[in-house]
């Protein structure tokens, strides 16, 4: 079942965030000395709850039946009738059982009532597995960058929402 957070869940999200996130860390070699910025180290609970007080964000977990959270996503509203899609995750040993992909589908449905039209995410360019799963899902890839403080290539994508 997928339902908002609330600071209580935090240190939840914290970890769940961090062990999915650090997957893709030690497949593509980052580190907190290379990429201390990366999700996988950067996301506290004092920068969870910060954006929960302080932007125009949501935050959602996955919760099993046993009421643990294994999936967790936030949306970003940006204006301009668009939000950002951060922090999708799933905790590995609950992956490729389509949890991902309801939490994507109830991000288009939020995302839809806050009358966004469009959905903004950015991902680590170098992995191709998750670019082609967004692709498939009907995002579009816009651009690349590239900052002195990652060892990889930001991609971006969008997906445009059908009300």
């Amino acid at each position: 079942m997928i339902k908002e957070i609330s600071k209580n869940n935090v240190s939840e999200c914290v970890k769940v965030i961090r062990e999915s996130f650090m997957t893709i860390a030690d497949q593509f070699g980052f580190t907190i000395e290379n990429a201390p910025r990366f999700t996988a180290f950067a996301t506290t609970a004092e920068r969870l709850l910060y954006q929960m007080d302080n932007e125009p964000r949501f935050m959602f977990g996955y919760f099993n039946s046993e009421g643990k959270i294994i999936g967790y996503y936030s949306l970003l509203m940006q204006g301009k009738e668009e939000c950002e899609l951060n922090n999708l995750c799933v905790l590995p040993e609950y992956r490729h059982k389509k949890i991902g992909q309801e939490l994507l589908k109830d991000a288009y449905r939020k995302a839809e009532s806050h009358e966004c039209n469009k959905i903004n995410i950015g991902i680590v360019e170098e992995n191709t597995v998750l670019r082609k799963w967004y692709e498939n899902e009907g995002f579009v890839h816009i651009g690349t960058e590239k900052f002195d403080f990652f060892p990889f290539t930001c991609g971006y994508m969008v997906k445009e929402l059908n009300h």
